[in-house]
């Protein structure tokens, strides 16, 4: 890769850096999607020795990449987004994932087909990572700040994805119990 193609790749990415998300800072700031990308790559690194039998590396690497797409889209929040959305935005992201020199268009496309796949442990946590991240950051925001359907988002949401690990679901409760102490509170 040259100089230039990186520095051309970088700059599209940075576009996620401007792209809020639908969640807000404990301060009530607007996140954007790079603070979500960063967060869950975080954890990833965080969780390596929860998971030694996994390639920690490429969940990392999936972690930084899963949004790439809202370069292009903007961030929809899963409660909102449709499938012609995603096809749009799938669309979008394999054209330019095309555009990138061979070696990395090559490991991000492989990347992507085993992510959207969610049949490896690698992709199976990455998701969960993605899914937990936002119920934390929705922990951590001001409660005036939830939508009327988060109350109850927030109680249900990403139990299904975690049920392959105990301590993922262990997780998941812990993050339940904050979301009930937090909406006790908030009352």
């Amino acid at each position: 890769m040259t100089a230039r193609e990186f520095l051309e790749i970088l700059h599209v990415a940075e576009r996620l850096k401007d792209t809020p998300r639908h969640c807000t800072t404990s301060k009530g700031r607007v996140e954007s999607v790079a603070e979500h990308s960063w967060r869950i790559s975080l954890m990833a690194f965080l969780l390596r020795g929860e998971f030694p039998e996994l390639d920690m590396e490429k969940v990392t690497r999936m972690c930084l990449i899963h949004d790439l797409g809202e370069c292009f889209t903007g961030d929809i929040p899963t409660f909102l987004k449709t499938d012609g959305d995603r096809e749009v935005e799938d669309s979008l992201l394999n054209r330019w994932v095309r555009t990138l020199p061979q070696e990395v268009s090559e490991e991000m496309d492989a990347l992507y087909r085993e992510m959207d796949a969610q049949e490896t442990a690698e992709a199976k946590l990455y998701k969960a990572l993605d899914k937990l991240e936002a119920l934390i950051q929705h922990n951590e925001s001001p409660i005036s700040t939830w939508a009327d359907h988060e109350y109850a988002l927030n109680r249900t949401y990403a139990f299904d994805v975690v049920e392959f690990s105990p301590w993922l679901k262990a997780l998941r409760q812990e993050i339940l119990r904050d979301t009930l102490q937090k909406i006790e509170a908030g009352s």
